[in-house]
């Protein structure tokens, strides 16, 4: 099935330039006569990332996916294994998914075609701790400050939050949303 690029949505997956691809962020821009849209894609092997503009009727190939929850397990050489609820082990290549992986969650979303894994999504939000971050400043109202999370990524949250601190993390947009007790 062909879809023009304004129809597109983060989580799509798409053949681009013969390969398969995973849409990550999608944004339509507008001048006085034309739309744009503007993305940027995974590629699902490698997990390199590429940031396009282009006009908003340009056609992509949208690959039929099947998705499933998957309980992460372990990292056995280059495959990352994963658990349906059945019990099945399904590997996937640790390569493309390694900025997934490092979320640290119980479960992920597994995007499969024909019958493949091709690669794994995060939920919306994880729950994950502060590492390193300034001090609290208290009374400093609804400023941001840089914090380091267990898991190594690095996002802005609110001036209460301390080391040691579990917040919860948009992990598409890395955008902190609150503490959690």
């Amino acid at each position: 099935m062909h879809v023009a690029a304004l129809d597109l949505r983060p989580g799509f997956l798409l053949a681009h330039e013969g390969r398969m691809c995973s849409v990550i962020w999608w944004n339509i821009l507008r001048n006085d006569r034309r739309q744009f849209v503007q993305m940027r894609i995974k590629d699902i092997e490698s997990g390199r990332m590429q940031e396009m503009k282009l006009s908003g009727d340009t056609k992509f190939e949208i690959l039929d996916k099947e998705e499933r929850e998957l309980t992460y397990s372990y990292r056995d050489g280059i495959d990352e294994v994963f658990f349906t609820e059945a019990g099945e082990e399904i590997r996937c290549a640790a390569e493309g998914i390694a900025d997934v992986i490092a979320w640290g969650v119980d479960t992920y979303t597994g995007f499969f075609v024909n019958g493949k894994l091709v690669t794994v999504f995060p939920p919306k939000f994880a729950v994950v701790t502060v590492a390193e971050t300034a001090p609290p400043m208290k009374g400093a109202g609804t400023g941001l400050k840089e914090a380091t999370l267990d898991n190594g990524m690095t996002v802005r949250v609110g001036n209460i939050v301390n080391v040691g601190d579990r917040i919860r993390v948009d992990t598409e947009t890395m955008e902190f949303k609150d503490r959690v007790s």
